[in-house]
């Protein structure tokens, strides 16, 4: 599939999707959010992609809305605008609930929507050289349609200070506030990157799109008989699947699961 700003790559059974706006350190216009849109709609429903990684061309990963485009935007009609930010929040969504395991590759700015983008991600690899920001209050705006997958990724405390002041939060103040779960000399980079998704690629596909499930229906509730029963009802829909009576009877008998067999002949 070709696109005007994205390039779709796959190595084995994981999919690389790279911003490809370098000259604008990858910020996004309405052409943006529908490739990525487009791109995460069509992996989801991919069986033979079981990673996704998100990057960014050239010095940055994404610096956030173009501000050309966010003007356009603000002499809309509030009809029109309102139809424009809910493409972005719809796109940030369809990363989010993608039914594989995700992870962002930050290198150089992750600002604004860029920061939205690696935190809807399940799993944020940061360079040394990564800074990320909500820096929408010092345009005099709001980080509206990512806040959902910042304030999950930082929590309201952290969300709390970083939406106000717009402070640029370097690689390392980024993975003690749990934006990040591991910083990388920008050298072995890909390394990590790559340690990761031999991780994720031991996993069963099945079992990992259950979880992220989990995540969701489990996160912000409260402890009580209805939520017992629903994780009750979960882990028992699993059991039952091929997948798990594959993992299990292969664990029992000292041999390797399907899926990491077939993942070792895609490498």
């Amino acid at each position: 599939m070709s696109y005007q700003f994205l390039q779709l790559e796959q190595h084995g059974q994981v999919a690389y999707v790279w911003l490809n706006r370098p000259e604008l350190h990858n910020a996004f216009n309405t052409t943006v959010i529908e490739e990525l849109h487009d791109c995460f709609n069509s992996l989801n429903t991919r069986d033979d992609v079981r990673v996704v990684v998100l990057a960014g061309r050239g010095k940055s990963f994404s610096a956030g809305a173009d501000l050309n485009w966010m003007k356009q935007a603000g002499q809309a009609s509030s009809a029109e605008n309102e139809a424009d930010a809910l493409k972005l929040a719809q796109m940030l969504n369809a990363l989010a609930t993608l039914k594989q395991p995700t992870l962002a590759r930050v290198h150089g700015i992750a600002f604004g929507g860029g920061m939205g983008l690696a935190s809807a991600c399940d799993i944020c690899i940061a360079s040394t050289d990564a800074k990320f920001a909500t820096s929408e209050v010092r345009l005099g705006l709001a980080p509206s349609t990512i806040s959902p997958y910042v304030i999950r990724a930082i929590g309201a405390r952290q969300a709390s200070r970083y939406f106000l002041t717009a402070e640029r939060i370097s690689a390392r103040e980024a993975k003690q506030i749990g934006l990040a779960h591991e910083v990388a000399d920008a050298e072995d980079l890909d390394q990590k990157v790559q340690e990761i998704i031999d991780a994720l690629l031991l996993g069963g596909p099945q079992a990992q799109s259950a979880s992220k499930q989990l995540i969701q229906m489990v996160s912000n509730q409260t402890m009580n008989n209805d939520l017992l029963q629903k994780t009750a009802q979960h882990i028992a829909q699993v059991r039952q699947g091929s997948e798990a009576k594959e993992g299990l009877n292969a664990f029992l008998n000292k041999q390797q699961p399907a899926w990491v067999s077939h993942s070792n002949n895609n490498n």
